[in-house]
């Protein structure tokens, strides 16, 4: 991974991918924006460092971009591992309270690598399903929000790993699918999310045929929440993310933690996270104060 400032286009190579001796350190409030790269490392067959994951982060907003637009970005084990690390990365932004997630090229994400997956055995693909799962579950648990903004294909993992976001917001050129039923098996990880966003007659269509979908038709199945034409994606996102990280950050976390608690089972956890925002939030004591002055007027 390599760290740049936006006035230094060639970043320096920073740690050995896929060796992190120490978690990342605890970015403050007082950064400036800044770019993060990984891995670089040197892919299997290729003789130059190559990019796959940037990171680029501004006024509490973060932008994660797949950067593998020659395979549609697939997700391949160089991909998943660079993932990781950059949400490890981002765990540790103190100064973000917004992730999105989008790709570089005419694809979000056409899901798992169909070249790796002819190389790997049963094991090792089961492995990689697991290690996708997780990776998943991984944004559930960032204390910031996250938006997939999707231009192009969201197909199989692609799909799941939109579907792992908070929010999807989706040019009117994007195409979702899970094609995995259509080559003899079913999506490796996911399918428990699918199910919580949209309707189960709804993921049962997506699931049990394969096809693929519209944004539009993606926007009536609540898949998305918006979508919008190609030109206006990023800055759709971008205003809808400088909209959210207004808000302080303890709220958005604690709210994140809830519905992830909630989903997993749990119940009555609304009140206790309101009472500890209450008790150790000044920047929640502070708006409150703020919005009953203005009603006063």
């Amino acid at each position: 991974m390599t760290a740049a400032r936006r006035s230094s286009p060639s970043p320096s190579s920073g740690r050995i991918f896929g060796r992190s001796p120490s978690r990342p350190r605890s970015v403050s409030r007082s950064e400036p924006s800044r770019t993060y790269r990984w891995p670089p490392s040197v892919e299997a067959g290729l003789e130059a460092p190559v990019t796959v994951i940037e990171l680029e982060a501004n006024a509490g907003v973060a932008w994660l971009w797949l950067n593998r637009p020659e395979a549609l970005n697939a997700l391949n084990r160089l991909l998943t591992g660079a993932l990781e690390e950059a949400l490890e990365r981002v765990t540790v932004m103190d100064d973000v309270r917004v992730l999105v997630v989008a790709g570089r090229g005419r694809a979000f994400c056409a899901g798992n690598d169909i070249k790796e997956m002819e190389t790997v055995t049963t094991e090792e693909a089961e492995a990689l399903a697991r290690r996708h799962a997780a990776l998943m579950d991984r944004f559930a648990t960032l204390p910031q929000v996250t938006i997939a903004a999707v231009d192009g294909y969201a197909l199989g993992g692609g799909l799941m790993l939109a579907v792992a976001q908070d929010l999807r917001v989706a040019s009117d050129r994007a195409r979702f699918g899970l094609p995995e039923v259509t080559l003899g098996f079913n999506p490796g990880y996911g399918i428990a999310r699918l199910l919580d966003i949209v309707a189960g007659g709804h993921a049962r269509d997506l699931l049990l045929t394969g096809r693929t979908i519209h944004a539009a038709e993606a926007l009536r199945m609540g898949l998305v929440n918006r979508v919008v034409a190609p030109p206006t994606l990023a800055a759709s996102v971008a205003a809808l993310a400088a909209d959210i990280a207004r808000s302080p950050r303890g709220g958005l976390a604690t709210t994140k933690e809830i519905i992830a608690a909630i989903r997993a089972g749990a119940r009555g956890r609304e009140a206790e996270g309101y009472g500890a925002a209450l008790r150790t939030s000044a920047a929640a004591r502070e708006r409150i104060r703020e919005f009953a002055s203005r009603r006063k007027r």
